[in-house]
């Protein structure tokens, strides 16, 4: 029997609630006459604005999920709508991932107060980021670079970099400026005054694992919930994802590691490029593989990061 009404539990950061409304729009288009109610939560990611993820193991995976996963298995909400590259590689007993909405772009944005993308960035210049992975990847690309730790949603990081007299540019997930409706195409972007020069650096830089999906988690014996996610899930992005969060658990469990990972499905076949940087190495391991299994194709990539 089909539910009448659909909780779903989401961060209250305004992209968060895009990707909310992207679930719900989903859910009504799918299953029509459902109701659908979202409940807002606040987690201790984003009560921690100094902890410093560049320091922290891990980069802070689950800072931004444990909440919605508490009210998961208290049945105080249904579905928890995640960005997929912030939650772990193991969730609690009795959690999955049922769905995947359609991947959005992958690319990472260097959003700047200077043309020319990164090599138009001056000698020296600081660029700020809370993730590991991209300031492995700067340092690699441009060492002499300043990467400092940068945190806050979206709105926040464009305010501070345009209020900064120090800061050249930060850079931010495409998906996440996409669907937040600046226009990223053009290569320029406005907020509250400032204007920026948005750079895709898809050509330059490997994506975090999971990034630009969607991840719709439910209770694991909720059959029904299941069910209905089921209708929802995207199937050349879930084998995708499957692949990356299987690369992610034997890069050993939350993959503290700096790594980057573009995956690729086509008719049926995967293919995964990702690059890993080892401690005190400044130039990454790199290995891809290409096969029909998400779980073969994670293994051999891994084998070849030295896993």
């Amino acid at each position: 029997m089909m539910m009448q009404k659909v909780i779903l539990g989401t961060r209250a950061s305004a992209l968060a609630l895009a990707q909310t409304e992207l679930t719900r729009k989903a859910l009504e288009r799918a299953f029509p006459g459902v109701e659908v109610a979202v409940e807002t939560f606040v987690t201790q990611g984003d009560k921690k604005l100094d902890l410093e993820l560049l320091k922290t193991p891990g980069g802070g995976k689950g800072l931004f999920t444990k909440e919605l996963e508490v009210a998961l298995l208290d049945r105080k909400i249904d579905i928890a709508v995640h960005s997929l590259k912030d939650l772990p590689a193991t969730m609690p007993e009795g959690l999955e991932i049922a769905a995947v909405l359609e991947r959005a772009a992958t690319a990472d944005l260097l959003i700047s107060k200077v043309n020319g993308g990164l090599d138009g960035l001056p000698l020296g210049a600081s660029v700020g980021t809370s993730s590991i992975r991209r300031a492995r990847q700067l340092g690699w690309l441009r060492p002499d670079l300043r990467v400092a730790e940068w945190r806050g949603n979206v709105q926040t990081r464009l305010r501070k970099l345009g209020e900064s007299a120090v800061f050249s540019g930060i850079l931010l997930a495409q998906a996440g400026l996409d669907r937040l409706g600046f226009d990223t195409a053009s290569g320029q972007i406005g907020f509250e005054g400032y204007d920026f020069f948005a750079h895709s650096l898809e050509d330059r830089m490997l994506p975090a694992i999971g990034q630009g999906a969607v991840a719709l988690q439910c209770e694991s014996l909720r059959a029904e919930v299941c069910s209905m996610l089921e209708v929802l899930n995207h199937k050349p992005t879930w084998h995708a994802i499957k692949a990356e969060r299987e690369l992610q658990r034997l890069l050993a469990g939350d993959c503290t590691l700096p790594v980057g990972v573009r995956t690729v499905c086509r008719e049926g076949r995967i293919e995964m490029k990702a690059m890993l940087f080892l401690d005190g190495k400044r130039e990454p391991v790199k290995a891809e593989a290409s096969g029909e299994s998400p779980e073969s194709v994670a293994a051999i990539v891994a084998r070849g990061l030295g896993a």
